[in-house]
């Protein structure tokens, strides 16, 4: 007899996205494909607010000048970050950074509090304001929801559950309110920050779940320039219909549409550099190698498939700075 896991799992693999991009007019398809995904992912339940920014400190670093803030993303609800700008730098182009499951976004400035924050650092090149910063870019890092000093206090593990079940009762979804939070801090950096750094070159970066929020933000932010998913494009089938995941990761019939592949093609024709591990087993490559081959159809249909790259590392889940980052100059040119 089987158990309902399995009975889901075999009903799933029979699901064809309904909104596959299969070829022909792409912004026709964009359009429609765009507005299926923000109505799934709840965008439309978001509460807009004035950004209230708040600086809170400012440090000189030995290679950069650091600024802590927080914004208002939606009514009573305030986002951490951390701006770090080059020094010598005029005007650096901005990478936006996304940590995934990690005690927080301090894991992206290089701060190591506990002994397996160096690993994740070091074995994972997780530290990506400071890799940024390195490679001539500032970089802001901001707290994701549920995550680091957004979490629940109370809840050491699985911290994304309640709240993202409870969004799911008012139709939002944890996926949408990161990417909204994503766009908000768009707003701040065009607002705020547009005399420090080059508010026409925003890039967006992430690994696990930085990179899925990556990913769907870059499928709907137009003044995103350059994505870089990294452990994070798979098919459902594969990942996250396949096996245990977090569950922010889940957008309620969004495997009866779209698959992840479609947000590539949604993102088109920005630059977008996908990294995945060739020993990922929660992301398992097969599955990503197929969605980089169907967002490569709208590529290649607004011929410009020279903006999409594959990046594969030789081990497992986490982020590929040296491969990665040599794309991402080749791309922009710094």
């Amino acid at each position: 007899m089987k158990c309902t896991y399995d009975y889901e799992r075999e009903l799933f693999r029979e699901v064809k996205p309904s909104m596959r991009y299969v070829g022909g007019d792409l912004k026709v398809w964009q359009k429609a494909a765009r507005e299926k995904l923000g109505e799934l992912l709840g965008l439309d339940r978001m509460l807009p607010a004035v950004p209230d920014l708040r600086i809170e400190w400012e440090r000189e670093r030995e290679s950069y000048t650091e600024m802590r803030f927080t914004f208002r993303s939606e009514p009573g609800y305030y986002v951490p970050a951390h701006l770090l700008l080059p020094k010598g730098v005029k005007k650096p182009p901005l990478m936006i950074c996304l940590q995934g499951h990690s005690p927080g976004m301090y894991i992206s400035l290089g701060v190591v509090k506990q002994e397996k924050d160096e690993l994740s650092i070091r074995g994972g090149n997780r530290d990506f304001c400071i890799r940024a910063v390195r490679e001539g870019y500032a970089a802001i890092c901001m707290e994701q929801r549920s995550f680091g000093e957004l979490k629940n206090p109370n809840k050491e593990l699985d911290a994304c559950l309640e709240p993202a079940m409870t969004a799911l009762l008012m139709g939002r979804t944890t996926l949408g309110e990161r990417v909204w939070d994503v766009s908000r801090l768009i707003d701040v950096a065009e607002k705020y920050f547009a005399d420090k750094v080059d508010v026409k070159t925003i890039c967006l970066m992430g690994n696990s779940g930085g990179g899925t929020a990556t990913a769907y933000a870059a499928a709907l932010e137009d003044r995103i320039t350059l994505a870089m998913p990294s452990s994070a494009i798979c098919t459902f089938r594969d990942s996250i219909g396949a096996m245990h995941h977090c569950s922010f990761n889940y957008v309620p019939r969004i495997g009866l549409y779209v698959d992840m592949g479609d947000l590539i093609a949604m993102a088109a024709p920005k630059y977008y550099v996908q990294v995945n591990g060739a020993e990922d087993k929660i992301f398992p490559l097969v599955g990503a190698i197929e969605c980089f081959e169907q967002g490569r159809k709208a590529y290649d249909f607004l011929g410009c498939s020279d903006r999409l790259t594959h990046v594969i590392g030789e081990e497992g889940h986490r982020f590929y700075a040296d491969k990665a980052w040599r794309v991402v100059h080749a791309y922009l040119g710094r």
